[in-house]
C-alpha cells in the first residue's frame, strides 16, 4: 500500500506526512508519534493545515472505499486519520455516518 500516494493526491507532499507514514506503517507506533505530529501540525500555516486535513480525509476516503478486499487495513487507516484529525482539529470534517448508509 502506498500511503503517500493516498495522503498526497494530486498535491504536493507535506514533510508531515512521513510521519502519518509510519503510523500506518506499523500501528505500534503511533501512541508515540501522535504527540510530534501533533507539534509539527500547530506549525503549519493555514493553508498547509487544510492540506493536511484534506490528506487525512483522502485516507478515511480511501479507507471507506477498500473496505471490504481488506477490513484490518480500512480500519488502521480510518482509525489512524481519525484519530490524527480529531487531535489536531478537534473533530471530523466529515463525520462518517453522513457519507455511509447503514
Amino acid at each position: 500500500m502506498n500511503y503517500l500516494e493516498v495522503l498526497c493526491g494530486r498535491e504536493e507532499n507535506l514533510p508531515i506526512y512521513a510521519e502519518i507514514v509510519k503510523c500506518l506503517e506499523d500501528i505500534n507506533q503511533f501512541p508515540q508519534l501522535i504527540e510530534p505530529i501533533y507539534r509539527e501540525a500547530i506549525t503549519l500555516n493555514e493553508t498547509l493545515l487544510e492540506k493536511l486535513r484534506f490528506g487525512l480525509l483522502r485516507l478515511q476516503l480511501h479507507s471507506e472505499i477498500h473496505r471490504n478486499s481488506d477490513m484490518e487495513e480500512a480500519q488502521k487507516m480510518r482509525f489512524v486519520s481519525e484519530m490524527i484529525e480529531r487531535t489536531i482539529f478537534g473533530g471530523l470534517f466529515i463525520e462518517r455516518e453522513s457519507y455511509v448508509s447503514e
